[in-house]
């Protein structure tokens, strides 16, 4: 017989969550996370069970006796989904759906749910549907177990020569590689766009950190955007990026009226504790906007009372897609839930660690433009450079940039004060005609690695 089918509930289905845990007590803020990712799936929380699992059972993951406790559960409050905390096999999920007649729903398949819902471009969505293909190519026997057998044996019994277990995984292995393919070509096209911000001289900025922590909403007060943001998690799953002047906020920037001023802002997915891999994966190419940055907006709920627990899982999350290296600049988001707290910069060797502000209320957005224009100024190199009537297109160079701040012609040359940013120092000393200006390179000062406040 094939498994059993479940109708959707149309004004959004009433979940009883499972949290599965092992010797004690499931840890601190776990339980209250999931029925926070529940109810952004568009679920309504029936109750919650927790489930102590010192070997976890291979047909059922929880034992027989908290099954019955499951069951009963569901009839008193009317579930009807069971969000499990836990990844699942295909057995375990078709089983527990068998067992207790309702629609059976692991951690990976809920988040996979919040992902289809949130995403909006044509890379966001060719992306969720890859991972959710993937997800699914592991549990096809589900839905066809009165097929797994060819048939034939006599005239009129002959099979096409394949199961329909098989024919599934044949028409799913293609659209798997027609998606791969169409990736590669929105992952090109993406590239080609981030080499034109690099060849434009501007600093690039991302704002990264865990899930509802405001990154949506500061990023909307500091570019005035309308990306979208919501008191949910995973609320933004498309990158947004803007073009942005420091010049209005900090006064040691805006006094060169010029380009230095301006940077390149990303808006990024959030993280969450347990990230699936195979979601991490397929948002690769969506978070090369993180990995490319020069410099990472790490935005902390500083209301949490885990703060410090989500702050080592994004930074394990950054390590893994290779942007762990990227300095970083602490930003301590929604103060105005702290009694008695202000905006300030916290200093580290001389320079900002970390911005406490409220991105909803507008409060210390001023100190932290003044925290980007020291952190991002920290990649320029400024000096005298004196130039030989050989060296026009260095001269040339300076000029497009934006580089040159006096110039005066002295004999065979000219002389030039220049300011810009180290990354184009170095490449241009690198160039034939760059001899000039590599006596500036040794008191540049690098980028300073940022470490989390105590």
């Amino acid at each position: 017989m094939p498994t059993q089918l479940f109708e959707r509930s149309r004004g959004g289905e009433n979940a009883l969550l499972i949290q599965p845990h092992a010797g004690g007590p499931p840890g601190e803020g776990v339980v209250e996370e999931f029925a926070e990712l529940a109810r952004s799936a568009g679920a309504r929380v029936a109750a919650t069970l927790t489930a102590r699992i010192d070997k976890p059972s291979p047909s059922i993951l929880i034992g027989s006796g908290k099954l019955e406790e499951v069951k009963a559960a569901c009839d008193a409050t009317g579930a009807d989904l069971v969000l499990i905390n836990h990844a699942l096999t295909p057995i375990q999920e078709r089983n527990l759906e068998k067992a207790l007649e309702r629609r059976v729903v692991d951690r990976t398949g809920l988040i996979l749910d919040i992902f289809a819902q949130r995403a909006r471009s044509h890379e966001g969505k060719l992306q969720v549907e890859l991972a959710q293909l993937r997800h699914m190519a592991t549990r096809l026997v589900r839905g066809w177990t009165h097929l797994e057998r060819q048939r034939g044996g006599s005239i009129g019994l002959r099979g096409p020569g394949e199961t329909q277990l098989e024919t599934d995984r044949r028409l799913l292995q293609k659209r798997v590689e027609m998606l791969q393919r169409r990736l590669e070509k929105v992952e090109v096209q993406h590239a080609q766009m981030r080499r034109a911000r690099v060849r434009s001289e501007l600093p690039r900025v991302a704002l990264v950190g865990y899930t509802n922590a405001g990154k949506s909403t500061l990023f909307n007060a500091l570019t005035g955007a309308d990306a979208y943001a919501a008191d949910q998690l995973f609320a933004t799953l498309d990158p947004t990026v803007r073009r942005i002047s420091l010049s209005a906020a900090s006064g040691a920037v805006a006094a060169e009226g010029d380009a230095r001023g301006n940077m390149v802002l990303a808006d990024t997915v959030g993280f969450v504790r347990n990230l699936p891999h195979e979601l991490v994966a397929a948002f690769r190419s969506t978070l090369s906007e993180a990995r490319e940055a020069d410099l990472l907006l790490h935005v902390v709920d500083a209301d949490d009372p885990l703060r410090d627990e989500r702050m080592a899982q994004v930074d394990a999350v950054l390590h893994d897609i290779g942007a762990g290296d990227i300095p970083q600049l602490l930003v301590f988001n929604k103060i105005d839930r702290i009694e008695g707290a202000s905006p300030r910069i916290d200093q580290r060797e001389g320079a900002p660690a970390a911005v406490w502000l409220s991105a909803r209320d507008g409060l210390g957005l001023d100190l932290l433009h003044e925290a980007l224009g020291q952190r991002l100024c920290l990649r320029r190199v400024a000096g005298a450079v004196q130039l030989p009537s050989s060296a026009g297109r260095l001269r040339a160079r300076l000029h497009a940039l934006g580089a040159v701040r006096d110039e005066a012609h002295v004999d065979d040359g000219w002389r030039l004060v220049v300011d810009l940013q180290l990354s184009d120092a170095q490449r241009l000393a690198a160039q034939a005609d760059g001899a000039p200006l590599r006596p500036l390179l040794p008191a540049a000062e690098a980028a300073y690695p940022v470490e989390s406040p105590a």
